[in-house]
């Protein structure tokens, strides 16, 4: 609907879209000054064809099979389209009871994938481990259908008006980066709701607090200086410290600080109740699927609630259903104690700690389906190191100049503290701390307070009944600027911390020359540490205080520039009302023409550290070596001066291994300006390849790179033109692998399609495809093909099949075993997670490679290592018996010690195997993160 067409809202609507449960609560606008909060109850299904309207929505799905149940037990009181045949996708209540039933239907916890990386979040992959033959959407879609299900509920029952007219607010943890939020909008988009405002979850609890003690806050926060709002969700652990100054007839409230993300709340409780019950239920050594441990949680879940309220019995039992004839018969059941769930709740993840007391960085914490679980899971610990982080801005609001400035009052949000012992442990956790037990700001209604206060919000943007939290943005944001070598990378802030939506602050004293009609990127970090920065002010980023958001790219079109080639420009950035971080490239010369700079996040991006970035001071004198063979006016084909090029480069920078990224990206810049003029001769072509692939390595990592891979791979099609020599097609080939990691699947299914013909054990004897094979590189060929990570994963089985049966019979190269141990290896260098091949076909590969000897062929022994690598992921982690006669092997077999540590723990490669995995050395100063 344009936005002339929408009518004028009647209701301002708060969404709570949480991890577990999706609220709506609303007020009408027309009573704004005496409004009354109500919450909206949610249409869905409770039973086969029952429907109920419940305060809670449950974030999740159930994709119930076409025969499982009739048309008539999904139906809705409104229209819907109608879904695939396959499956009937229910909603809510329902989906939940049958979750906990059924295996490998089940979406949930589609908000934490919002936030996780290292996954492509509008791909679909879930339910995370489900089989091939049930219907998956990506974590947006879910997220989008959870709210297009409550639009359908509030347009049936209020259709006078819909709530796509409606004032919106939609609610998201604080510690959300600026790439879940766009996702988050994007849900709401898809889901028909495209004007909404997005505000942190604390706050929102805090205003529904306001707002519940309106008549009484001067009395109720008059002693208060610092307030802590913990919000403990399902998926994220929230924290926020608001400063409390006494004036006028209300206390002024400014949020002063909000934690980094942290993927940590009730599910953890639920997923390590589970664990417990799964030893019970199957013992030490096995282990259930992921789809049978899915619906373990969902049983935990209850019997925590159950176990953790007040009058709770003594002991509650869970089960898993056995699968399909073996339904009832294959059913197992465990007992949970009262006592172990309190143990387990208080000591595992609020015990008692000292505020020096800081979290474990080693990933011991619950890590399933996929996602990365905080790798310490004691919240107590989290909370400790949080208070430390702000020492600062603590003691300044609490007018203090005690050591240990700990807040004086708490706000418990979110399921997890409905447990009266759970929000007492935290409220003696923080007296431990301090002087004084803190103020416990009373929360009636832990589950729903966000939505409430969503509209709270709303109604004080309006100047109605509360005042408004100040503090503008939460985080302060860099741009990553060029260092000297050996330098930390450093940032200039274009945006500080505190800074008010909607304030436009333009860096007038930097401007960048860029070249029109390319994209451009650039690379962002944002900090909400206590410094308060200035605009344009340098600061060293660093891994541990700094977050690194996705990429952001812009284009500079030619029309708008008046037809110049570059344009000098200036950024200039702002925190928008929706609450996103707005970035535009503004004319210097013009600040009416601008452009818009969007951040990339359709293809999960590996994540590499920020390279150290300088201009060679050579770098003019080897460009023009290069274009004295591919220049323009480079003579037809100089064969000592094509040959010496190499050692020429070396002479003027320095040893080859040792050029920078920076560097790299600067030579290939005349490489492909010399693009045209590659096929002089067979030297040129071989060289081109050869230099161009080496300087693009590993295809990603550095501003840009996308649209340099882009510009080569132009070139695929086009083939070699020297097809006669072996070492012109050894070139293609690993220019190819060593850029892979920039291509986009369509890209890399492609070059595998190829390729295939010559790897089949069936095709490769056919005609004079042997003949071929020798003649093209055939174990660069298979080099490649192993490193393709976007392809499907069917391509990926057909691959690794093919490289078993080649090697079992002799003569086949060594190249073979590394291939196979990167087509199914568990962690992937740069492709999405959900493309790695299932564990079931690891398995089976692994057994094998077992039967050959790692003494003798040490490359099976690598292969067996990658494909064995600890990932955390149940459901890409192969079994742990076969993972243990795995490690014996390496053993028996005197593989490198990081061989055997990656098989038994998670943890990063050394340098030695990341170049091993990769193929060869990444570029100085690119460092892969896991």
């Amino acid at each position: 609907m344009s936005e002339t067409s929408r009518q004028t809202p009647r209701y301002l609507v708060g969404i709570d879209l949480g991890t577990t449960h999706t609220v709506v609560a609303c007020a009408e606008l027309a009573k704004a000054a005496q409004a009354e909060i109500e919450l909206f109850h949610i249409d869905q299904l409770v039973a086969p064809g029952e429907i109920g309207a419940e305060p809670l929505l449950p974030s999740v799905r159930y994709h119930a099979s076409s025969d499982e149940l009739a048309e008539a037990d999904v139906r809705l009181p409104w229209s819907s389209p109608q879904p695939d045949s396959s499956y009937r996708p229910i909603i809510g209540r329902l989906a939940r009871i049958l979750g906990a039933k059924s295996q490998g239907r089940f979406v949930t916890s589609a908000k934490s994938w919002l936030s996780h990386a290292a996954a492509d979040r509008t791909a679909p992959i879930l339910p995370w481990g489900a089989p091939d033959e049930i219907p998956k959407i990506s974590p947006v879609e879910a997220s989008a259908s959870y709210l297009r299900h409550v639009r359908s509920a509030w347009n049936y029952h209020r259709p006078e008006a819909p709530l796509e007219d409606q004032e919106i607010v939609v609610t998201v943890p604080a510690s959300f980066d600026e790439a879940a939020r766009t996702l988050t909008l994007e849900a709401t988009r898809l889901a028909g709701l495209p004007n909404v405002r997005l505000l942190e979850e604390p706050q929102a609890a805090c205003y529904d607090w306001l707002w519940n003690h309106r008549k009484t806050l001067r009395k109720e926060l008059g002693e208060v200086r610092l307030l802590l709002v913990c919000d403990v969700g399902g998926g994220t652990t929230d924290l926020t410290l608001i400063k409390v100054e006494p004036g006028g007839e209300e206390p002024k409230l400014t949020r002063i600080a909000v934690g980094n993300h942290l993927m940590l709340g009730g599910d953890n409780i639920d997923l390590t109740l589970a664990h417990l019950a799964e030893r019970r239920l199957v013992g030490k050594d096995r282990r259930l699927s992921a789809a049978e441990l899915s619906q373990l949680v969902e049983q935990c879940r209850l019997a925590k609630e159950c176990l953790l309220a007040p009058d709770a019995p003594d002991s509650a039992s869970v089960t898993v259903l056995g699968a399909g004839a073996r339904l009832i018969g294959g059913a197992r059941s465990a007992e949970l104690a009262r006592s172990e769930v309190r143990d387990i709740a208080l000591d595992g993840f609020f015990p008692m700690v000292c505020l020096s007391d800081y979290p474990d960085r080693k990933r011991i914490g619950v890590v399933e389906f996929g996602l990365p679980y905080a790798a310490d899971p004691a919240i107590s610990k989290h909370l400790a190191a949080f208070l430390t982080h702000h020492f600062e801005t603590a003691r300044e609001a609490l007018q203090s100049d005690s050591a240990e400035p700990v807040p004086d009052a708490v706000l418990l949000n979110g399921g997890v503290f409905r447990s009266a012992t759970l929000a007492g442990r935290m409220v003696d956790l923080l007296s431990s701390w301090g002087k004084r037990r803190p103020v416990l700001l009373k929360n009636e209604r832990p589950d729903l307070a966000v939505a409430y206060g969503a509209v709270a919000y709303g109604l004080a943007r309006r100047g109605h009944a509360v005042q408004r939290i100040g503090g503008g943005s939460a985080r302060s944001y860099f741009l990553i600027v060029e260092t000297g070598p050996d330098e930390t990378p450093k940032g200039v802030c274009i945006l500080p911390r505190g800074t008010e939506e909607g304030r436009e602050i333009v860096l007038s004293d930097r401007s960048f020359r860029l070249r029109l009609g390319q994209p451009v990127r650039f690379n962002l970090a944002s900090s909400s540490e206590d410094r308060r920065f200035q605009a344009g002010e340098l600061a060293e980023v660093d891994e541990d205080r700094f977050v690194h958001l996705p990429p952001l790219a812009a284009i500079l079109d030619r029309e708008s520039a008046q037809g110049q080639a570059e344009q000098d420009v200036q950024i200039a950035a702002s925190l928008t009302e929706v609450g996103t971080l707005d970035l535009h490239c503004v004319a210097a010369d013009d600040p009416k023409r601008r452009w818009k700079i969007e951040f990339q996040l359709r293809q999960a991006a590996p994540r590499t550290a920020l390279p150290e970035t300088h201009r060679h001071p050579h770098l003019d004198l080897a460009t023009e070596k290069i274009r004295l063979v591919f220049g323009k006016k480079a003579k037809a084909a100089d064969t000592k001066l094509v040959k010496g090029l190499r050692s020429e480069l070396e002479k003027i920078l320095g040893p080859r291994t040792a050029w920078d990224t920076a560097l790299l990206r600067d030579l290939s810049g005349a490489l492909l300006e010399g693009l045209p003029h590659r096929r002089r001769s067979a030297e040129h072509e071989r060289l081109w390849f050869s230099l161009t692939g080496y300087c693009l390595r590993p295809g990603f990592g550095y501003p840009l790179d996308d649209w340099r891979v882009e510009q080569v791979f132009a070139v695929y099609r086009q083939g070699l033109q020297f097809v006669n020599e072996s070492q012109n097609w050894a070139e293609w080939w690993t220019c190819w692998r060593r850029l892979a990691g920039g291509l986009n699947e369509e890209g890399q299914l492609s070059i595998f399609e190829d390729s295939a013909d010559f790897i089949n054990p069936e095709t490769a004897r056919r005609g004079n495809l042997p003949t071929l094979a020798k003649k093209r590189s055939y174990e660069d060929m298979v080099r490649l093909a192993a490193v393709l990570e976007r392809l499907p994963v069917s391509k990926k089985i057909d691959l690794g099949n093919w490289l078993l049966q080649r090697l079992a019979k002799p003569g086949e190269p060594a190249e073979s075993w590394w291939a196979l141990g990167r087509v199914g290896a568990r962690v992937p260098f740069h492709g999405s997670v959900h493309n790695v091949v299932p564990r079931a076909k690891a398995e089976e590969w692994l057994a094998q490679i077992l039967s050959r000897d790692f003494k003798k062929e040490a490359h099976a022994g690598f292969a067996a290592a990658l494909i064995a690598r600890l990932s955390g992921d149940r459901e890409r982690d192969i079994d742990p018996t076969l993972r243990t006669q795995v490690i014996e092997r390496l053993k028996a077999g005197k593989a490198p010690d990081s061989w055997i540590a990656m098989v038994s723990e998670v943890k990063e490669l050394t340098e030695a195997d990341e170049k091993r995995l990769f193929g060869e050395a990444l570029p100085p100063g690119l460092k892969l993160i896991a």
